[in-house]
């Protein structure tokens, strides 16, 4: 069956924990480009700033972060598609310095104060703002409006997760063609630049540590075919943690030297965490850095001096972590690690000395595969894809991706038991069907329970959802029932049940309702959106007409202060024009309270003065 082409330009975003990146295919060049940011830079922090006058997003939230710490939100990525209740996210609401509170049905909401206000956000709007940008860059490089994307995930991604992400595009007025994995992303880009080498069947690892999320995927490449053999991960390990392991670190270390904790400092720990970031980074080339933040807390100075061994010290049982995934994911795809031919890095944690040593360790001292930017891989594999779905691209490689499902999923039966009904690896889109029996007599009723996940017990296990199917004859105990589990492209599952000789039927396509947004929620965070960009675009209007008064003053005060031009006006024109300068200067001076129809007037009004200044003056 030929996959459904989408109108349109699209792009490919790797929506990241920590720093986004945004791609797009370019027949001309027969290759993804890379799309940089309004500050220059081919990545985008995932942070998202509120103050008394703007939103901020990216570079410009993340460099004011430190002084203004309770309203800047990072890291939305381990929030959504969570539970409140998450033991992840009771851990790490400890280390934010922005306030996560329980919303209704247990789903974490951020309260930030925006313009004086408190506000409450989802994590699926605070994403949508991160994509709104990453589409707005899009569009001014292409000089076309962009409305179509492929946004990766981590391959350990539930359904829940998957899905809010989903909304997210949707919330940022994107239509998301297709959800793909991050290693799967990683893997084309990798293809794409080996293929044309490479004869014959190639066994490719990817090791994806990034920010927030570790993934490991096997893949087979064979011409234009890519084949997951199977994935694993954890979607709360990677650089964040790496950092917090720092923090923690100098945090002691301040309070054993000066007996000073700064544990409940959120500007301190900010401050704190950006320059242990630095370190991290320093690290990777370094064997030893310094962290030095002046006047930390209560004017108190920190000054610690840091070894990789120590930081390699700190971090070794999470760098173990990443082995034990890798050792599995092996023994999942049943083949041993003699048979891969090269093993790709990718995402910035990747870089770190030591996991490159245990990795090259373990794969018998195999040389690790650096050809791809690990930052870019996978931005640009998703712009291949979004490429492939849509129409008008004529020099796409013809790719075939056949991935698969990341996690377990069945429906519980008597006994609290999981009975699996898609295997975990098992190829996608996949459709499965399975026999089941009324456990009473005369049932007419039968609830389906669905369950994700690898331990035996249901209650153990992620429900993703339930549904009944009613009408059934009333018989003795032992009536089939079919069950039927399909999963598409995208990994979103769809679970439907029948009882062929009364024809009764019904299906749930699985939308966690207790995590996911309804549509009339996606519908209100879209108008809200629309309104976040009006406010934007007004602020911005405003800080130009600002520094064009300025501006305005300061050529006025300078073309004064020529030899006898005060001796030239009138006494009249000497008073209009000081008038007009002290008003300009209040207005400046109160600065965002002032309304634009009201600067630009009087902008208006000090230019007809400067001419009539200059006119004098020639």
């Amino acid at each position: 069956m030929t996959a459904k082409k989408y109108e349109g330009r699209a792009v490919g975003i790797d929506l990241g924990t920590t720093y986004s990146c945004i791609a797009v295919w370019l027949d001309q060049h027969n290759r993804a480009e890379i799309i940089h940011n309004e500050q220059g830079n081919r990545t985008t922090p995932s942070f998202v700033a509120f103050t008394d006058d703007q939103r901020l997003i990216g570079d410009a939230a993340k460099n004011q972060a430190a002084t203004n710490p309770e309203n800047t939100v990072f890291d939305a990525k381990r929030l959504i598609g969570r539970k409140f209740s998450d033991s992840n996210i009771q851990n790490d609401k400890m280390l934010w310095p922005f306030k996560v509170i329980a919303g209704f049905n247990d789903k974490p909401m951020i309260s930030v104060k925006y313009k004086g206000q408190e506000k409450v956000l989802c994590a699926e709007e605070i994403s949508s703002m991160i994509l709104t940008r990453m589409r707005q860059a899009a569009e001014s490089f292409l000089e076309l409006p962009v409305k179509n994307a492929v946004i990766t995930v981590p391959a350990y991604f539930n359904d829940s997760q998957r899905k809010a992400t989903m909304d997210a595009g949707a919330i940022a007025g994107l239509n998301v063609m297709r959800i793909i994995n991050e290693p799967t992303a990683a893997a084309i880009a990798y293809g794409l630049d080996e293929r044309t080498k490479c004869v014959g069947e190639r066994n490719i690892f990817i090791f994806d540590l990034g920010g927030g999320t570790f993934d490991v995927s096997l893949l087979t490449i064979n011409d234009k075919v890519f084949h997951v053999k199977a994935t694993g991960g954890n979607t709360h390990l990677g650089g964040e943690d790496f950092d917090h392991r720092m923090v923690n670190y100098c945090a002691q270390e301040f309070k054993k030297k000066k007996r000073v904790d700064i544990t409940r400092n959120s500007k301190a720990l900010r401050r704190l965490r950006t320059a242990c970031e630095r370190a991290k980074r320093t690290l990777s080339f370094a064997v030893v850095t310094t962290i030095e933040v002046d006047s930390l807390f209560e004017g108190i100075d920190f000054f610690c001096s840091i070894t990789r061994a120590k930081f390699e010290e700190i971090n070794m049982d999470l760098f173990s972590q990443c082995l034990k995934t890798v050792e599995s994911c092996l023994i999942d795809a049943k083949m041993d690690k003699s048979a891969i031919h090269d093993v790709v890095l990718v995402g910035g944690s990747s870089r770190i000395p030591k996991v490159q040593q245990l990795l090259q360790e373990f794969f018998a001292g195999m040389d690790l595969c650096k050809i791809i930017n690990p930052d870019e891989a996978v931005a640009y594999g998703a712009a291949v894809q979004a490429a492939l779905l849509s129409e008008g691209f004529k020099n796409v490689p013809n790719l075939v991706l056949q991935d698969v499902a990341p996690l377990s999923l069945g429906i519980e039966i008597k006994g609290d038991i999981m009975d699996v009904v898609i295997s975990r690896n098992t190829n996608i889109p996949v459709k499965k069907t399975k026999d089941y029996f009324t456990v009473s007599d005369y049932q007419t009723s039968v609830s389906i329970i669905v369950y994700e996940g690898e331990r035996a017990r249901s209650t153990y296990n992620n429900q993703l959802g339930s549904f009944v199917l009613s009408g059934l004859p009333r018989a003795l105990r032992g009536h089939p029932i079919e069950v039927c589990f399909s999963i598409d492209e995208n990994g979103i599952l769809i679970v439907s049940a029948n009882e062929k000789s009364t024809g009764s039927q019904n299906e749930i396509t699985i939308t966690n309702e207790k995590a996911r947004l309804t549509s009339i929620e996606i519908r209100e965070m879209i108008t809200e959106a629309e309104s976040y960009r009006v406010a934007d675009e007004q602020f911005l209007k405003k800080a130009k007409e600002l520094n064009a008064l300025d501006y305005c003053v300061y050529k006025m005060k300078n073309a004064l202060e020529k030899k006898d031009m005060k001796l030239m006006l009138s006494s009249q024109e000497n008073e209009k024009i000081n008038s007009a300068i002290s008003k300009a200067t209040h207005l400046l001076d109160i600065n965002q309270q002032s309304e634009i129809s009201v600067l630009e007037n009087h902008r208006n009004e000090l230019e007809s003065l400067l001419r009539l200044v200059i006119g004098k003056s020639v």
